[in-house]
């Protein structure tokens, strides 16, 4: 089964020789599951010919915020409808939990409340799991026919379902231990709190629920669909 990889960003530039780009931290999430995948890096105007370019897509995170004015929005947007309405499977993380939002009728905004970040309790598809979150940027109003499946105290709409065909998560279950502390090096100091930078550092090695997210979005692709 072919994944296309829709890249919205880079990751840290500085973290790339550590753990590499996005395409590298979630073919690594999801080894092992028989998929091939192809990036296309649409933050880079980088667009697949549409949906039929592979048999399920996954949208990456990214440094921009989905309601900012960025050249690769609209066409991004278009295409998610269009994956949509091809019914092949889909899957957004972080930011592409966001856009998928977004491109489907939901608010997306730059929370008040700040940050999440580090190792995370959250309530996902009903059971309580540990995830590496990195975001500011929330859902706060929800398509209309999105089904909140995710949640934690800072987060009241962290994952989504949209009938069998399109899952999202805010969380990065991609992110492990090198991630979150390149992170917190390289991109807290001076934009998140000190609080939230030492206790995000305290929990670098706490466990986390990666693999059975990884586990969900491998049997979600593959799962079979009227």
């Amino acid at each position: 089964m072919k994944i296309g990889i829709l890249q919205a960003g880079h990751f840290v530039p500085e973290l790339q020789p550590v753990v590499g780009d996005y395409t590298a931290l979630y073919s690594g999430l999801l080894a092992g599951h028989d998929f091939e995948f192809e990036t296309f890096s649409v933050v880079d105007m980088q667009f697949p010919t549409g949906p039929d370019a592979a048999d399920g897509w996954l949208i990456s995170g990214s440094k921009h915020g989905a309601y900012e004015d960025h050249p690769f929005i609209p066409p991004l947007e278009d295409l998610i409808r269009a994956i949509r309405a091809s019914e092949r499977p889909l899957i957004g993380i972080c930011f592409g939990h966001q856009i998928i939002a977004q491109a489907l009728g939901g608010t997306v905004e730059k929370f008040e409340g700040g940050w999440s970040i580090g190792n995370v309790d959250y309530d996902i598809n009903g059971q309580k799991m540990a995830l590496n979150a990195w975001h500011q940027d929330q859902v706060t109003t929800p398509p209309k026919d999105a089904q909140t499946v995710g949640s934690s105290d800072f987060c009241t709409h962290a994952a989504f379902a949209y009938g069998e065909q399109i899952w999202s998560i805010q969380p990065h279950p991609e992110f492990e231990r090198a991630a979150v502390k390149g992170l917190i090096e390289f991109k807290g100091k001076g934009v998140v709190s000190d609080a939230s930078l030492a206790q995000a550092q305290a929990k670098l090695d706490a466990a986390n629920n990666n693999a059975d997210i990884a586990q969900f979005m491998a049997a979600f692709f593959k799962k079979e669909r009227a």
